[in-house]
């Protein structure tokens, strides 16, 4: 499956492949000199691994040869309001990875409200992280054009926003892009561009 996954990339010209740690080596191997990227998560699935973990995630998923880190934030210590907790997870993650590395903060938009939505996201970008994230896609819910534009209009339109969970259509995806998204993660990136 995972085999597939980079065949598919490099066949239609994906831009990365986003895979369990785990199969990170595997993939960095596979796709040397193709320019799919690889992109990985730390702190998966709802962020409430200790931040020394998931930077420990993030520097050995790297070291496996990582491209991209996709960090799912603390989620129970911002609905609680530790905003510090929220912070300092950031930023742990960030010093873990090389200046290269682009890394993406996953807020995980249908567990919060507007105002959550909105105070984290400018977080993940004083951080400094390259992207906000709407989703892991295993919340149950996905990316919303709401969303993205509400992202969009809370961090300016330099920042990287990845629209992610539940784009199954070349129509979901035009959408999400007109909303600000500026990445799609998809699970039917074939069945979008090839109609």
């Amino acid at each position: 499956m995972v085999e597939k996954l980079c065949d598919e990339a490099i066949q239609y010209g994906f831009y990365s492949v986003c895979v369990n740690p785990y199969w990170v080596p595997f993939c960095a191997k596979k796709l040397r000199g193709t320019g799919v990227k690889v992109c990985t998560v730390v702190g998966f699935p709802l962020g409430a691994n200790e931040s020394r973990v998931k930077a420990f995630e993030a520097r050995s998923a790297i070291e496996n040869g990582a491209d991209e880190i996709d960090m799912v934030i603390n989620i129970g210590a911002l609905k609680s309001r530790n905003l510090k907790a929220v912070e300092e997870d950031l930023m742990a993650v960030k010093r873990a990875c090389r200046q290269t590395t682009v890394i993406k903060a996953i807020i995980e938009t249908c567990l919060l409200t507007d105002e959550e939505k909105v105070l984290v996201s400018k977080m993940v970008k004083d951080a400094g992280y390259d992207f906000v994230k709407t989703s892991t896609g295993f919340a149950g819910g996905g990316a919303t054009a709401h969303d993205v534009a509400l992202i969009r209009r809370t961090v300016g339109p330099k920042m990287g926003i990845k629209a992610s969970g539940g784009i199954r259509t070349f129509e979901d995806a035009k959408l999400m892009i007109l909303s600000g998204a500026t990445r799609l993660g998809t699970s039917a990136s074939v069945k979008i561009v090839s109609g």
